[in-house]
C-alpha cells in the first residue's frame, strides 16, 4: 500500500499555524509524499486569516479562503476533493499535537482498514473559568475514549476531530450536507459507514482538544445541534440518547409534560448551566426538554384531518 497523505483542516476564525507547523515538522521527517490544506470556512478573524497565512511559508501547505461559511461538513467534502493523495487524514483546527510520532502512528496504520480512527482528549487542568460545562463534558467523555472502548462498538458516537481516511471510499459517501449548522455530522457519518460495513480500525493516536467554548456558547452550540437532528428526521437510526429518550417519553404520552416543565424551570437550568459549577445531570435533562420543545406538535386548523399521534 502506497504511504502518501493529505492533511486536511477546516477552519473558521481559528489560528491553526501552530498544529500546521508541528504536523509539517513530522511529516518532512517521514519523507512521504505529503501536503497540508487549510481552508478558512468564512473566516471573519482577520488576526486569525493573517495567523493562517504565514504556514504559506512551509513547503507543500496550502492555505485556502473561502468567503462563504459553508459548514464543516461541506468543508470536509470540498478538501477532500481538492486532495492529491489517497490517504486523508482529517483534523479540526482546535487541536494540539503531543506526540512526536503522531503522523508515523497513522502511517504505519495505511491499509489495515479504510478508515482510522485516532480519537481525542483534553488538558489535565482547565485555566478557563468560562469553560466549566464544555471541560467537564469533554472530561467525562475522556473516560470512555480509549481505542480498546471505542472498539467495542466502533461505529457509536464516531468523532472525526482525528481520523484517517481512505480517498476512494470516503468520496463515495462523504459528510452529509443537510448537516450545514453545527453538529451530528460525525455521528451521521458514522451511521453510514456501518450500513455500508466499512470497517473501522480505532487505534491510541490522540491529538489534545484545545478550543473549549465558554458555557454560554456551548449552551448554544447543543441548541444547534439539537436542531440539525431534528431536520435529520430519525435518520441517526436510534443512535441518539436525545431522539431515543423523547420517542420514549412520546409513547408514553409524557412529552407534554416534559415541554411544561422545561418551560418553567429552564432559567434555573440555565443559571446552573452558566455558573462555575454547572451539573451534568442538569444539562442532559435540558437537552431533552429543548429538543421536545422542537418536536412540539403543530395545531391543525378547525376540521382538518389529525396527524398520525405521536405522543
Amino acid at each position: 500500500m502506497k504511504r502518501e497523505l493529505s492533511i486536511l483542516i477546516p477552519t473558521h476564525d481559528y489560528a491553526c499555524y501552530r498544529l500546521v507547523a508541528d504536523l509539517h515538522s513530522q511529516a518532512e521527517r517521514l519523507d512521504i509524499p505529503h501536503e497540508i490544506l487549510v481552508a478558512e470556512d468564512g473566516s471573519r478573524s482577520q488576526v486569525a486569516i493573517i495567523a493562517n497565512h504565514k504556514m504559506t511559508e512551509l513547503s507543500h501547505c496550502r492555505h485556502i479562503r473561502r468567503r462563504e461559511n459553508l459548514g464543516l461538513a461541506a468543508t470536509r467534502n470540498e478538501l477532500a476533493a481538492m486532495a492529491r493523495y489517497d490517504w486523508l487524514l482529517i483534523i479540526d483546527s482546535d487541536a494540539a499535537v503531543d506526540n512526536d510520532d503522531f503522523l508515523k502512528n497513522y502511517v504505519q496504520h495505511i491499509g489495515e482498514a479504510p478508515v482510522v480512527v485516532g480519537g481525542l482528549h483534553h488538558p489535565p487542568v482547565n485555566h478557563n473559568p468560562h469553560a466549566t460545562l464544555r471541560y467537564k463534558y469533554e472530561r467525562e467523555a475522556d473516560r470512555h475514549r480509549s481505542a480498546a472502548e471505542r472498539s467495542l462498538r466502533p461505529y457509536a458516537k464516531l468523532t472525526c476531530f482525528n481520523i484517517l481516511l481512505h480517498r476512494p471510499t470516503f468520496m463515495q459517501i462523504q459528510f452529509d450536507k443537510d448537516c450545514h449548522e453545527y453538529g451530528y455530522e460525525d455521528a451521521l457519518f458514522g451511521v453510514e459507514l456501518e450500513q455500508r460495513h466499512v470497517p473501522i480500525l480505532h487505534i491510541d493516536n490522540p491529538l489534545v482538544h484545545m478550543g473549549l467554548d465558554t458555557n454560554e456558547a456551548f449552551l448554544r452550540k447543543s441548541e444547534t445541534a439539537l436542531r440539525t437532528l431534528k431536520g435529520l428526521h430519525g435518520r441517526m437510526n436510534g443512535r441518539s440518547y436525545v431522539e431515543n429518550a423523547y420517542n420514549r417519553l412520546c409513547s408514553l404520552r409524557l412529552a407534554w409534560a416534559l415541554r411544561l416543565a422545561f418551560r418553567l424551570f429552564r432559567p434555573l437550568l440555565r443559571r446552573n448551566l452558566l455558573g462555575p459549577r454547572p451539573s451534568l445531570a442538569l444539562f442532559s435533562l435540558y437537552k431533552l426538554g429543548y429538543y421536545a420543545t422542537l418536536c412540539q406538535p403543530t395545531a391543525q386548523p378547525t376540521g382538518a384531518p389529525a396527524p398520525t399521534p405521536s405522543e
